[in-house]
């Protein structure tokens, strides 16, 4: 199986199928929590990610170290070398930044190439890791001052049912693959998203002109506010660094904390409300 083979290239780690079990992948994912989890739980047998800034509390590689416990091979692509969220152009452009003990092991450090990265690691034997430990919930609805507000860790766990509701996600603001139609799944009201460092092209915040054209509202939180792959995080710490037309609209402000912008898109929609 080449390093060019789609099947083990993808934009986003929650693309990965059974298919993949064992098997070494790309996927531009950041690599928080979260993205380390999906790949674990698919049972990835090595994996490049995207560091997405790094970040806070050096969330947007932590999920090298889950997969270092389970003895899996994980690299990390600088945002400022390919853009995040667009598994070609990682495989393309990118650089590694951060590598996990097994991967070093392989002979894998900063400065290699994502493609010669995904070369080694797919020589070695295909087998399955042991699972990864249970994961906490990564969908919540709170109420604040009034406001519903949907948490989600995921964008790709936004729902039908999200349509029209503010939703804060711990995603990356990157479009999946440069697609505008995979800027949100659902016509939430409101969407917030992690800006990954901003990165090479602006890639961070890329979702924002495809939200502004379906009327969504959307603001990114500085990934060195919060930690990227978690909405609680997004939530209560983060501070927008970008925003769209519609959600300075509507009371979206740069520097704002995320409870504020969620509070100021819960008036903005209460206001046009007949």
């Amino acid at each position: 199986m080449g390093p060019m083979d789609d099947s083990i290239i993808f934009d986003s780690v929650t693309h990965l199928t059974e298919r993949q079990r064992g098997c070494a992948v790309l996927c531009a994912s950041h690599g928080g929590i979260y993205a380390g989890y999906v790949a674990a739980k698919i049972g990835i047998r090595a994996i490049a990610l995207c560091d997405a800034g790094i970040g806070r509390e050096r969330a947007g590689v932590a999920g090298l170290e889950l997969l270092e416990d389970l003895e899996v091979p994980a690299v990390a692509i600088a945002h400022t070398s390919a853009r995040i969220g667009d598994g070609e152009d990682c495989m393309t452009r990118g650089i590694i930044s951060c590598a996990n003990t097994p991967a070093r092991a392989l002979g894998l450090a900063p400065g290699a190439t994502a493609s010669a990265a995904l070369t080694r690691m797919s020589e070695i034997d295909k087998v399955a890791p042991p699972p990864p430990p249970p994961s906490r919930e990564s969908r919540h609805v709170i109420t604040y001052d009034g406001a519903r507000v949907v948490l989600i860790d995921s964008a790709g766990l936004m729902a039908d049912e999200d349509a029209g509701e503010i939703v804060v996600t711990g995603s990356h603001g990157g479009l999946l693959g440069g697609r505008a139609e995979a800027a949100a799944k659902a016509s939430a009201y409101a969407a917030v998203f992690n800006d990954a460092g901003g990165g090479i092209d602006g890639a961070g915040v890329s979702r924002l002109p495809s939200l502004e054209s379906r009327g969504i509202a959307g603001a990114c939180v500085s990934a060195f506010s919060a930690r990227i792959g978690d909405a609680r995080s997004t939530y209560e710490d983060g501070f927008v660094s970008a925003l769209n037309e519609t959600a300075r609209s509507r009371g979206g402000e740069i520097g704002q904390s995320c409870r504020a912008f969620a509070a100021a898109m819960a008036a903005a929609r209460e206001d046009e409300r007949p």
